[in-house]
């Protein structure tokens, strides 16, 4: 029975603490984090690894490739009015979209892989939010000093040193917010012509309206949510548990050994205690903010940095370094002989995702190497199906496309295969010697024709017949072939 406001002795100030409580805020105000500055082997390949993906989102725009004349020149160029997409010598076409979402499967087999290996290895080291958050943080040390000296910014009292500092770190993290989206635009267009359109204000609002969106995107990500995107934005963290296994390697801390913990003091004795001396050092390096002694946690991005700031205690304490470092989930030390290394990676879910990267990595290889520079498409036409001539013979309509690939303008002849005495008439085209029809198609160009297919009445023994389009380059004999059916009354 449910007491009533009547028949209850609840006190009024019990009343007033249990609304409060009720009140409280649904989600945890966030504590900002003041990653400290490591130095170590990890460390070095992060900045090599940002170094890297860094210059080449922002060269590879202005990197030339010579097509030839009347081709763009850009080595990467996504030509969204052309409808191509150059990559160095490969040029994509859009009936080749495959050829893209052959890439993106093959990454995401590449990134499962990484995974059963080596755990988050790609949000450590080279996902864009990684990336542009360790470049944010390089100004924010830059500008405002270390860990230290930035903790005890926030917590002054507002004055015109900290308001000068502030304005200097937004404003440049504004100009590589802008850099980053003007860089991605660059992508769709001849880099150094529409950087002067840019400047000069001639450039479309798509574009200002694309580079605004992305500069707001990475300040913002990159330099106020940072570790937010990660823990509640991503999906990821979510997933790779899936990815790994017992034998998958991840940063762990060695609780045997450094358990029992406590803070070491000179000329006193390792015995009967670990060698975690509890200096927090490993928590002040994590960008995250997590304690990795605390054991495996959905936001640790697997960086290694406190590996580092770990390795650099050990050193100054006397104790062997790899207190915090890489293990399998199940606890073992990394394999150290050849023999156990193999055994280890030859395991179901990594031979798994090699085998499956390799099929997909060949099929488009050979797609790649064998595709030809030119192409047709013939739609027939559905209503009517087919007309029936004066004369008793039948007709069936066609819309013929010719793709030319190349880059040089092509001369073809198309024939039919698949009926008797077929008669074949061309919507404002002409014929060559022996009546044959020719078509010119201009480079890296797309042709449609109307075209109409008459076969004699008495050549027509049924209501359907497979025909054959065979589309013969004059110059050089190749062919491109495309099935299709001939439609007729029923016999």
């Amino acid at each position: 029975m449910v007491d009533t406001p009547h028949n209850t002795n609840i006190d009024r100030h019990d009343v007033e603490a249990v609304n409060k409580k009720e009140n409280r805020p649904l989600y945890k105000k966030r504590e900002k984090i003041h990653p400290k500055r490591v130095n170590g082997g990890f460390r070095r390949l992060k900045w090599w690894i940002m170094a890297a993906t860094l210059g080449v989102y922002y060269i590879v725009p202005w990197l030339r490739w010579d097509r030839g004349p009347g081709i763009p020149d850009q080595a990467v160029l996504i030509d969204i009015p052309a409808r191509r997409f150059y990559f160095a010598f490969i040029e994509i076409w859009p009936q080749e979209v495959y050829y893209l979402m052959g890439l993106l499967i093959l990454s995401a087999f590449a990134l499962f892989l990484v995974t059963s290996l080596v755990g988050r290895a790609w949000c450590g080291y080279t996902c864009p939010q990684t990336v542009w958050t360790d470049l944010f943080l390089v100004v924010e040390r830059f500008v405002e000093g270390d860990r230290n000296k930035r903790i005890k910014l926030d917590r002054a009292k507002l004055s015109l040193s900290k308001i000068t500092k502030r304005i200097i770190k937004h404003s440049i993290w504004l100009l590589i917010s802008v850099a980053t989206g003007g860089a991605w635009v660059f992508y769709f267009a001849d880099a150094p012509t529409f950087f002067v359109k840019l400047v000069t204000l001639d450039a479309p609002f798509v574009a200002y309206a694309t580079i605004g969106i992305l500069t707001f995107i990475t300040y913002t990500f990159g330099g106020l949510m940072r570790e937010q995107v990660c823990t509640y934005m991503c999906p990821w963290p979510r997933i790779q548990g899936a990815m790994m296994d017992e034998s998958s390697l991840t940063v762990t801390y060695k609780e045997p050994r450094g358990e029992p913990r406590g803070p070491i003091h000179k000329g006193q004795s390792w015995e009967g205690r670990g060698d975690c001396v509890d200096c927090n050092a490993c928590v002040a390096a994590c960008p995250m903010g997590i304690d990795i002694r605390d054991g495996q946690q959905l936001e640790c991005i697997t960086c290694a940095l406190c590996i580092d700031a770990c390795d650099t205690i050990m050193d100054r304490v006397g104790r062997p370094r790899g207190l915090i470092g890489y293990a399998t989930l199940s606890g073992e030390e990394p394999p150290k002989d050849k023999k156990t290394l193999v055994h280890n990676l030859l395991r179901g879910r990594v031979l798994a995702y090699t085998s499956l990267m390799a099929i997909v990595g060949g099929v488009m290889l050979y797609a790649l190497l064998s595709r030809s520079d030119m192409d047709i498409n013939v739609l027939r036409d559905r209503n009517p199906l087919y007309v029936k001539l004066s004369d008793g013979s039948v007709r069936n309509g066609f819309t013929f496309k010719i793709l030319n690939k190349s880059h040089l303008q092509r001369t073809f002849m198309l024939k039919v295969n698949g009926v008797d005495s077929p008669e074949i008439t061309v919507v404002g085209n002409h014929r060559l010697n022996g009546g044959m029809h020719h078509f010119v198609v201009e480079h890296n160009r797309v042709k449609n024709y109307r075209l109409f297919i008459a076969v004699p009445g008495s050549q027509i023994n049924s209501a359907s017949a497979d025909i054959e389009f065979v589309l013969t380059d004059i110059d050089t004999g190749q062919t491109s072939t495309y099935d299709s059916v001939f439609r007729g009354p029923e016999k």
